[in-house]
């Protein structure tokens, strides 16, 4: 059973599929061939185009290595009945940990900081006075995995009331786990002092933070996205921090990978870039290499696979 791992996965993943499985990892010349051979491939990132999976002969299962799988034609899968699986909570600790470091570093100018002082032009104007985040609420636009951790976290951390958005949970739902449900995105930007997106990219969520969206976040507020690019207006960001509502805002992920030098964002003091450095640290990868490694050898066998997309 050939399987094709396009990007780099962790050995303990690559070890199992091994187990099962012939492997053609991302060092090997003839990756970029599996239309021709795989009945499985492995993906993180890196776009997959309708038209391989198309002409794909033998491709029984795609395993996406994460959660949002934007990458994935999903209509291609399904047209060839290809089934799609995901890592749903694998990386949940590493994402939700890194929106608390973005957010406590902009609140306390941390990484304008550490720039003053490298440069030697600390107090050259001087940093603006930080804000404390203990019992400030924190918004979570998303309230999944991800969006659950962040919510302990900020609870635990900073004794904050937690407001929760999504749409796919009920009021209940949502109460159940100790936050407060709020039906729109509006009001969750209007009364959190941190946001926390963590939400799928999808048609309904595609810029859904928009520059109307955006004035409604208080001057002091913070917006911190790990989840993809597109569901935040990027322009309309530059142009919201430019005027200082919200007054900073943290980046992981762009709606182009890696962002050019010259995006407006980048020339912010009040915005933060990460370089998708969500789930990347090694026990998020362990996890979630095993979870898309043992379902996509699920599939080949003939078992039913725990996340199934389509």
């Amino acid at each position: 059973m050939p399987v094709y791992v396009i990007e780099p996965i962790s050995p303990r993943a690559l070890a199992r599929l091994k187990e099962a499985a012939a492997v053609v990892d991302w060092r090997d010349p003839a990756v970029g061939d599996w239309p021709e051979h795989a009945e499985g491939l492995v993906v993180r990132i890196l776009p997959v185009a309708a038209a391989d999976v198309a002409r794909a002969k033998k491709l029984k299962v795609i395993g996406k290595h994460g959660v949002g799988f934007d990458n994935i034609p999903l209509d291609a899968a399904r047209a060839k009945g290809i089934t799609v699986v995901n890592t749903p909570g694998a990386n949940a600790d590493g994402v939700a940990e890194l929106v608390l470091g973005l957010a406590i570093s902009a609140a306390r100018h941390v990484v304008a900081g550490d720039r003053a002082l490298r440069a030697g032009t600390l107090g050259k104007p001087a940093l603006p006075v930080g804000r404390e985040l203990a019992a400030r609420p924190v918004g979570i636009a998303g309230f999944g995995a991800v969006g659950r951790k962040v919510a302990g976290l900020f609870s635990r951390a900073f004794d904050a009331p937690v407001i929760a958005y999504d749409p796919m949970l009920s009021a209940d739902a949502i109460r159940a786990v100790g936050a407060e449900p709020v039906a729109s995105i509006e009001e969750l930007l209007e009364r959190s002092a941190v946001v926390s997106l963590n939400l799928p990219l999808t048609p309904e969520t595609r810029n859904l933070l928009d520059a109307r969206a955006l004035a409604r976040m208080a001057p002091d507020s913070i917006l911190v996205n790990t989840a993809r690019g597109g569901i935040v207006d990027e322009l309309a960001l530059a142009e919201a921090l430019a005027k200082g509502r919200p007054g900073a805002a943290a980046g992981d992920v762009f709606a182009v990978e890696p962002p050019p030098p010259d995006h407006p964002l980048l020339k912010l003091p009040n915005f933060i870039a990460t370089p998708h450095l969500g789930s990347a640290t090694a026990e998020s990868l362990d996890r979630v290499g095993l979870s898309v490694a043992e379902q996509v050898i699920d599939v080949l066998e003939g078992r039913l696979p725990p996340h199934v997309v389509c």
